[in-house]
């Protein structure tokens, strides 16, 4: 019988990929900010695993960088911009062998430039980066960015409606359609679809990994709002609602564990951005959750203790992240054990 799975992503890992900024990205505005904030999640993942570092000029890279060893591994290529969880390859496993899914990247339904960044993963697989027993599967006419799903790595995928049925990525594909190709290529039993939930300032249409995520096969954390006054109130109750009668793949209800909404974060023009503080990363033997100095902050840090017990709770000030809209997950795409 073939062994065939969507691993969680609290399995062991092999190693992170991290795409770095430069001057032409759209960090050009914030630069040092967020290069003081990558630079401190590559020091986390260095510490546990392989980090995979492209970027566009490796001279440009921080001194601890500059020199490539068993656990760094350095590819130069052209790039748009830094966001590795949506243009990243995602893996499956078949028979216990990871296969690397290549989907084609359009910049979240043609609103950026991505043109190199949508070459990225088959870049990286041409160039040998993978190890030898990695296969790659090219999915280029499906568009699908990582961060709009989330699995509980025993057959169950998470997504919103308002992502993966928008317009500009697969509107030629009814939901049907779009669901059979999911369970087939992710191996997936059961997929839920969140109809409501939204965070003000998101540009990706509603990627999941902002609004819910598996923190183990049975266990979800969600975004909750305690403010009646503010906007995403209603939403994400509504959300919650659907949680509550949500069911696994074998029609067990979740164990939910709410999340506060931070206090507001705001850009230098005043618009609203969509911090959250499940947009985290987990590494092996810790989790790196993004923080921006609010209230909300401490009570974030310890529920993820409760969650990730024997894990290392890495706060990292997130702010510099959210100004482009997104934060530690979304920058990141982890491999299981065997790819690097």
């Amino acid at each position: 019988m073939k062994k065939l799975c969507f691993p969680s992503e609290w399995v062991q890992q092999s190693g992170v990929l991290l795409t770095w900024p430069d001057r032409n990205t759209d960090w050009q505005s914030d630069f040092l900010e967020v290069l003081i904030v990558y630079e401190q999640i590559a020091k986390e993942i260095l510490l546990r695993e392989k980090l995979l570092l492209v970027c566009n000029n490796k001279e440009e890279l921080p001194s601890f960088l500059q020199k490539e060893d068993n656990s760094l591994i350095i590819v130069e290529m052209e790039i748009n911009d830094t966001w590795a969880r949506d243009f990243g390859p995602l893996t499956v496993l078949k028979n216990g062998s990871p296969v690397l899914l290549n989907f084609r990247f359009n910049g979240w339904g043609m609103k950026y430039a991505a043109c190199y960044d949508n070459q990225i993963s088959p870049r990286l697989f041409g160039k040998k980066i993978f190890m030898r027993k990695v296969e790659l599967k090219d999915y280029s006419d499906f568009v699908l960015e990582g961060g709009s799903v989330e699995t509980n790595g025993k057959g169950c995928l998470l997504t919103t409606e308002s992502c993966l049925l928008s317009r500009n990525r697969n509107e030629t594909k009814t939901r049907e359609e779009i669901e059979s190709f999911l369970k087939e290529v992710f191996y997936i039993k059961k997929i839920i679809w969140l109809k409501n939930g939204y965070l003000a300032g998101d540009d990706t249409d509603g990627h999941v990994d902002m609004l819910a995520r598996f923190c183990s096969s049975d266990t979800l954390a969600y975004v909750k709002c305690y403010r009646e006054e503010d906007e995403h109130f209603m939403s994400l109750e509504k959300m919650e609602k659907e949680l509550v009668k949500a069911t696994d793949q074998y029609g067990n209800p979740f164990h939910l564990v709410p999340v506060p909404l931070p206090d507001p974060v705001f850009d230098r023009d005043g618009s609203r951005l969509p911090a959250s503080y499940l947009n985290f990363l987990i590494l092996n033997d810790a989790v790196i959750i993004p923080v921006y100095k609010v209230s909300q902050d401490k009570t974030a840090i310890e529920i993820m203790e409760t969650l990730f017990p024997g894990r290392q709770i890495v706060p990292v000030y997130s702010v510099p992240l959210i100004r482009q809209h997104g934060a530690v997950h979304c920058i990141s795409m982890q491999f299981p054990d065997g790819v690097l």
